[in-house]
């Protein structure tokens, strides 16, 4: 069984998730731990459970869902894990960085393991099937557990909103049409974990999300 954990860190008030199985092993998704206190803490919760970090992934390289990349790695000796097509956006984190005036920013380790939708994860036996999902950034991965009905799925839908498409690599109809072929063709049962705000379903999201 994958058991989550969300943390809202920075700013821009990103989720990071925490996915971990009942042998203690876990993956660290899109760490947005920016000031040292966030970064305590998502330590601390990893010691307390007694948990063992495994991967690092990143559905999107945006800023936010960036900042803990290097703290992540520097602590546990994991590189980050995301798909090729989004190292412009990786490549522009710092540049973002500045332009917000955010301090203090650590550059991502490399990327050792690009991830594509051709690619099955899998977590002590529970898999996770990745589906490619650009709009908001051109390289965006979404992370689907079947069994579980469970959808880590960065910032492109949100629960009555969907992911911005005026950044660099943003596109407004691509967006939608990854939503439409490969998302609301999943069950209406099924719990997404946005990258901001609270979780939802692709069934309320087909009732009442706006954009779609």
């Amino acid at each position: 069984m994958v058991h989550i954990r969300q943390f809202t860190f920075s700013p821009f008030q990103e989720n990071t998730y925490v996915l971990y199985s009942d042998q203690k092993n876990c993956w660290i998704i899109d760490p947005g731990c920016y000031d040292p206190m966030e970064k305590q803490e998502l330590k601390a919760f990893i010691a307390f459970e007694g948990l063992t970090p495994t991967r690092l992934l990143n559905t999107h390289c945006h800023l936010d869902h960036v900042f803990g990349n290097a703290f992540i790695h520097s602590e546990y000796g994991l590189s980050p894990e995301y798909d090729e097509r989004d190292e412009p956006t990786m490549n522009m984190a710092g540049v973002s960085a500045s332009m917000y005036g955010i301090p203090g920013f650590e550059s991502s380790p490399s990327c050792e393991l690009h991830l594509s939708e051709k690619d099955q994860l899998d977590l002590d036996g529970d898999r996770f099937e990745i589906r490619f999902c650009p709009g908001h950034a051109p390289g965006h991965l979404v992370f689907i557990q079947h069994e579980q009905k469970m959808v880590i799925g960065g910032d492109v839908l949100f629960r009555e909103s969907i992911g911005r498409t005026d950044l660099p690599g943003g596109d407004h109809g691509t967006l939608l049409n990854s939503i439409r072929e490969q998302l609301f063709t999943l069950d209406d049962d099924y719990t997404v974990y946005s990258g901001h705000g609270p979780q939802t379903t692709i069934g309320h999201e087909k009732i009442h999300n706006p954009f779609l």
